[in-house]
């Protein structure tokens, strides 16, 4: 009985449908494509895996609901088109038209629940976003609050809890994200509150009196929703009205730095840093010079602390771009952001660290060589300490810096400094690293070091072998002191308190002291 009902219900919503169906979509799809320019460039979530090896069998995405209140009438009648009513007419359907899409179905206790009605409000929508796409002086004064209701009506929920709070790191490699039930209606209420943002006719100060800091707010907690696609759209348009609304960029800049220090400082879990890393990075961009000194706190304060969070990798892109933007903009913010990222180095975490190796590759590459002076001999200790890395990746990605011609330049200017500290790194592994590519890599770090300043590369060569022959010596004179011990020992295997000791044993224990000292 079950399946033969859920057949009905399946041939009844086929009967439902349009017969023009594959225009319909077609018209969709043309109605979802937006001008290449009109966003910035989508946060990745999914990366190429690797094909080969054996089969393995997708798991189906999950999908959930958010809490929304759903209507109690949800019996819509399907109104007549935009494009067929009077001009005289169309303001006042297109307002009925927004009013019937606040109407809210249930996606997921009973998907195939109301669904004429639902199809009624999808297409209500999809033609909104035609009719206010491909028409002039259609964004009047009246329509401002009822889209703006809408929107907030179908978009302003409770997300539904995330689907692992305290477990395992997300994984865009491996895990799968949870999907919103209902993004059918979601997306379309998106794509047309996008398509009113960026209409030709829309009017900041008219809207101003809608979209203000509450509306931002609730905006911005819709970033912590795990559908990607949702988040894309939120991106989006919070970018459109942080460019078009002035009076609200300083809120919105500190209403996401808020949501920064909770994510750094209390949860280390939010769905959204990306994209709000991605925005502020057309933010920074667009920064007036001299910098602000609340801008350079931001980066201080809240860019450079976030590359301590364990969910690094998920947003690591997008934060080093900020960070080489403000390097642009204020070459003096260098040393204190190299020291900072030295400060959060990574000691257990080769992954994490080899992140890091990029992020310093890039300021190296817009680095001002007076700043470089600054920095050098903090940051080649760390590079030795890659270097005698045994994670050969870690390795790898710290020799392919002398693959930079800009940063061999740097060296090269001050190879006096930096030689003798790369050195003792680079010589011993080049015997002792089990990895053979490692070893080709490094002979040729010293093989360009070599053509730099052969002199200084030979005074280099001396000093480390007398420091070995010195390490040597120690080693044997220590060896030869606990030998004396242990005969004193042997010797004496009772020893009382009130002993007194002899000239040959103080002579002894003294040396011991001194050795151990030293």
């Amino acid at each position: 009985n079950f399946r033969q009902n859920r057949a009905e219900l399946r041939k009844r919503w086929l009967e439902l449908l349009p017969q023009q169906q594959p225009q319909q979509q077609q018209q969709q799809t043309t109605s979802n494509k937006r001008p290449s320019n009109s966003a910035p460039p989508p946060t990745q979530l999914n990366k190429i895996k690797y094909s080969g090896g054996p089969q393995i069998v997708k798991k189906e995405r999950r999908h959930s609901s958010s809490r929304f209140n759903l209507s109690k009438n949800r019996e819509l009648q399907k109104l007549p088109a935009l494009k067929d009513a009077p001009p005289h007419e169309r303001e006042e359907l297109f307002i009925q038209k927004l009013r019937q899409c606040c109407v809210l179905f249930d996606f997921i206790s009973d998907p195939l629940s109301d669904l004429k009605f639902k199809e009624v409000k999808r297409a209500g929508l999809n033609e909104m976003v035609e009719y206010i796409t491909h028409n002039r002086d259609v964004v009047t004064e009246a329509i401002y609050p009822e889209a703006v209701i809408m929107f907030s009506v179908n978009l302003f929920r409770t997300l539904p809890p995330s689907s692992n709070p305290t477990g395992a790191e997300f994984d865009p490699e491996e895990d799968e994200p949870t999907l919103e039930a209902a993004w059918p209606h979601l997306q379309l209420v998106y794509e047309f509150f996008l398509r009113f943002l960026e209409s030709p006719d829309f009017q900041p100060n008219i809207a101003k009196k809608y979209i203000d800091q509450k509306f931002v707010l609730s905006l911005l907690d819709l970033f912590d929703s795990e559908d990607p696609r949702e988040r894309d759209f939120l991106k989006t348009i919070l970018h459109r009205i942080y460019g078009k609304f002035l009076g609200l960029r300083a809120y919105v800049r500190r209403q996401i730095n808020n949501i920064f220090y909770r994510f750094i400082y209390e949860t280390e879990h939010h769905n959204g840093i990306a994209e709000l890393l991605e925005i502020l990075g057309s933010i920074i961009n667009g920064f007036a010079l001299p910098l602000k000194e609340e801008h350079k706190m931001f980066l201080i304060r809240v860019l450079l602390p976030l590359h301590k969070v364990k969910s690094l990798s998920v947003y690591h892109p997008q934060l080093a771009y900020c960070v080489v933007q403000f390097l642009e903009k204020d070459s003096s913010l260098t040393e204190p952001v190299i020291v900072g990222l030295l400060k959060f180095w990574p000691k257990t975490h080769s992954p994490k660290e080899v992140m890091f190796l990029n992020e310093l590759e890039e300021i190296l590459d817009v680095i001002e060589p007076s700043e470089f002076v600054k920095v050098m001999e903090p940051l080649f200790r760390q590079l030795a300490k890659c270097v005698s890395s045994p994670h050969f990746q870690v390795a790898e990605r710290a020799l392919y810096y002398w693959n930079n011609e800009y940063i061999m330049s740097l060296i090269s200017d001050n190879a006096a400094k930096i030689l003798p500290i790369m050195f003792p790194a680079l010589y011993k592994n080049s015997k002792s690293h089990w990895n053979k590519t490692i070893h080709g890599l490094i002979y040729n770090a010293l093989k360009l070091f070599m053509e730099m300043n052969q002199k200084l590369f030979d005074d280099c060569t001396q000093q480390y072998k007398a420091e070995k022959q010195k390490g040597r010596f120690r080693m044997k004179e220590r060896e030869e002191m606990w030998q004396k011990i242990e005969e004193l020992a042997r010797l004496n295997p009772q020893v009382c308190s009130s002993r007194i000791w002899d000239k040959q044993d103080k002579n002894v224990l003294g040396g011991l002291a001194c050795f151990l000292s030293s």
